[in-house]
Order: structure tokens, then C-alpha cells, then sequence
């Protein structure tokens, strides 16, 4: 039996125009206005909440993040017209770790500005009471189109892995299979069918997907447009893209033969994302090679791709800690809490920096300790 309003809204989408791809309901259940699980006033993130972000387990994750964009504002060159903006940025934590490192530590004076791209209104009030001290230095944005063409940086944490992904399946003949929704009237259900769009054709010959029987997987096909309007807005910068993820051949291997779709609810993980519509979590890891395809294609280059952990300990994390130490002896409490950013977290999610400008550049300080961008 159907328990919510999101869920009857999408039961009788699917009585009028029949089964929907997966892509479809997976937006409608993280994004629909009336219910999506992103759209709502619940706390999402956090002790009371499904999941943890680095920015909630230590500020020091905002802090690395402000040293390296300090590196990126010296490249451009022109820090009158640097601008931060953050697609998807959650209770503000990261932008309060950010804003106030570049402030109080490597003083950053007037001129530059940073914007929050945030489609919940609930989530902006939220943001706005944790960064209200920093005034008109902020701006908001309900999405990438209403942004000014700027020079400066992109920053997403754990953003494309909410993407709405297509779900496709190999049949007993390893022919590919796309997997919609339907229903039996009081739960949702999948169904095989054929792949929605030519694009999807191409997306398994250039990835190699695995012909084999019962082999189930994803492809996040919006990141290329997302890609295209960053680059679109972007006149000189860089982005900085922070998720879990794989390059292709590791995401789509033989023995990966579930895929990486998951749900998350009370910080708890499960496989069936029909169930709990709107109050649940799904995500699906990022083809990090792809990312980097399509990247190039609108005219970002690829300049690095690391682990987490990598590219926090290249930025510092060592010096950072030592000086907090130094500082207040009773900080020794909170390096549990960054041990978890550079092995758990720092494992399993992968920084990718990608650059539009004119100048060559051989590298970046977040890349000093490790670049694997000849693994994509």
C-alpha cells in the first residue's frame, strides 16, 4: 500500500503514461517539489540525519580546500574578479570552513565573492543562519543558469553521485536492457525494456560495458550537461569535483556485477530504492573517466585525479593539525574524526580538478603527493 503523497504522485504518473525509466524516478523521488527527499525541510545530513559529509566531520576539510583555491586565485591572477561557487552545498558547513580559513588565515581582503547554487529554499534558510556573520560577501542561487559569467572556481562535494542515473541490466543474452518503473497498483516495480535514448548506445560501446548475463550497472548521463553549463558560466578557472567514484574500467569490472546504486536512511544502507519514496537517500558512484570525457568536451581539461586522501594530505593536513595542537592541546580529541578523511572517506571518494584558461599548467598543489590521471 502506497504511504505517501510522493508516492501516489508517481503511481499515477505511471497509470497515465506507463512505466517511467529509472532516471525519471529516481529525479521525481529525490527532486519533485511535493515530497522529493532533497526538497524537504528534514535534516538530511549529520548525527540526526541518513549520512555524513567530510564538512561534518572537521572544519579542516574547508580549511585544505581554502589552500588550495588560494593557490588557483594566484594562477588566475586577477582576485578582484575571483569568484568560489558551490553547487550543492548542504547545512554550509564547507563554505563556513572555506570562507573563514581565507579571512582569518591567509587573509583574503574585498573583491572576491562566493556563491551558493541551491534549488531548497529550506536548505537555504539553513545555510544563511550558519554563514549570516559573513554578510554580503555570500549569494545565493536557485540554479546554474542564473549565475554571472566569472573567473575563479567550482566546488562540489559529493553532489554528481545525486544525479538521476539510468539503470540497465544484461538479459540472458548479455544484450543491454534499460530498467523502468512500473506498479502492480500498490508497489512500485521494475521492468525491462529498451534503452531510452541512442545516447545510452553510445555510453556502453565507449565505456566497454561487460556483456554478461544478469550484469547490472548505471550510467549518470547528466553530468555532461552539467559540465556544459559549468563551462558556459566559467570565463577562467577550475573545478573542483569531490564524490565517491571509480575510473571506467574499475567501475564497470567484470566482478562489479551489482552495480554501486544504493539508498541510505538513518545511516543505514540498503539495495531497494522503490521502497521509502522520498525519505531515503539513493545515490550511484561517478565514472570519474567519464566526468573527464565530457569535460573535454566542453572545453575543461583534466588536470589531476586522486584520492581524497591524497589530495588533503598534499594540501597540508599534517602542518594543519600540528598547528592545532600546538594551539589547544584538547584538539587531540578531534583527530578521530580527520583520521576519517583521509582513510575512509579518503579511500573511497576521489577528487577530480579540471582547468579553463589559457595558461599551462603542470600541476597544483593538491596534486603533489599523487596524480593518477593516466589510470582514466
Amino acid at each position: 500500500m502506497l504511504e505517501n503523497r510522493l508516492e501516489q504522485i508517481i503511481m499515477k504518473k505511471i497509470e497515465r503514461e506507463g512505466p517511467v525509466t529509472f532516471e525519471t524516478f529516481m529525479e521525481m523521488a529525490l527532486y519533485h517539489p511535493q515530497g522529493g527527499y532533497y526538497m524537504s525541510d528534514a535534516v538530511r545530513i549529520g548525527p540526526g540525519g541518513d549520512f555524513y559529509t567530510g564538512p561534518h566531520l572537521h572544519p579542516i576539510f574547508g580549511w585544505l580546500l581554502a589552500v588550495q583555491l588560494d593557490e588557483m586565485k594566484r594562477i588566475i591572477g586577477d582576485p578582484e574578479r575571483f569568484a568560489i561557487v558551490e553547487v550543492g552545498a548542504g547545512k554550509g558547513f564547507l563554505a563556513e570552513g572555506i570562507i573563514s580559513y581565507v579571512m582569518d588565515e591567509l587573509s583574503w581582503k574585498h573583491g572576491w565573492r562566493y556563491v551558493i547554487v541551491e534549488k531548497n529554499p529550506s536548505a537555504v534558510e539553513v545555510q544563511k543562519r550558519i554563514l549570516g556573520r559573513y554578510g554580503d560577501l555570500l549569494e545565493w542561487k536557485s540554479s546554474l543558469d542564473q549565475v554571472d559569467r566569472f573567473c575563479g572556481c567550482v566546488v562540489s562535494n559529493e553532489l554528481l553521485d545525486a544525479f538521476p542515473v539510468h539503470l540497465l541490466r544484461m538479459n540472458e543474452q548479455a544484450v543491454p536492457r534499460e530498467i523502468y518503473v512500473g506498479s502492480n497498483d500498490k508497489a512500485f516495480k521494475e521492468i525491462d525494456g529498451d534503452l531510452s535514448t541512442s545516447d545510452l548506445e553510445a555510453y556502453i560501446k565507449r565505456y566497454r560495458l561487460p556483456k554478461i548475463s544478469g550484469y547490472r550497472t548505471e550510467a549518470n548521463l547528466r553530468v555532461e550537461n552539467f559540465l556544459a553549463n559549468l563551462n558556459h558560466i566559467l570565463a577562467e578557472g577550475f573545478i573542483i569535483t569531490i564524490d565517491y567514484g571509480y575510473c571506467a574500467h574499475e567501475y564497470y569490472s567484470p566482478q562489479r556485477r551489482k552495480g554501486t546504486l544504493l539508498a541510505y536512511s538513518n545511516h543505514r544502507v540498503n539495495e531497494n530504492p522503490l521502497a521509502n519514496v522520498g525519505n531515503q537517500d539513493i545515490t550511484a558512484h561517478i565514472n570519474f573517466t567519464a566526468l573527464s570525457d565530457w569535460g573535454e568536451k566542453s572545453g575543461l581539461k583534466t588536470i589531476g585525479y586522486c584520492s581524497q586522501g591524497a589530495f588533503l594530505a598534499s594540501l597540508g593536513i599534517d602542518r594543519l593539525v600540528a598547528r592545532e595542537l600546538e594551539r589547544d592541546k584538547t584538539f587531540q580529541s578531534e583527530l578521530l574524526k580527520i583520521k576519517g578523511l583521509l582513510f575512509g572517506m579518503g579511500d573511497s571518494h576521489q577528487v577530480m580538478l579540471q582547468y579553463k584558461g589559457r595558461k599551462g599548467l603542470e600541476s597544483l598543489r593538491g596534486l603533489s603527493l599523487s596524480n593518477r590521471i593516466n589510470r582514466l
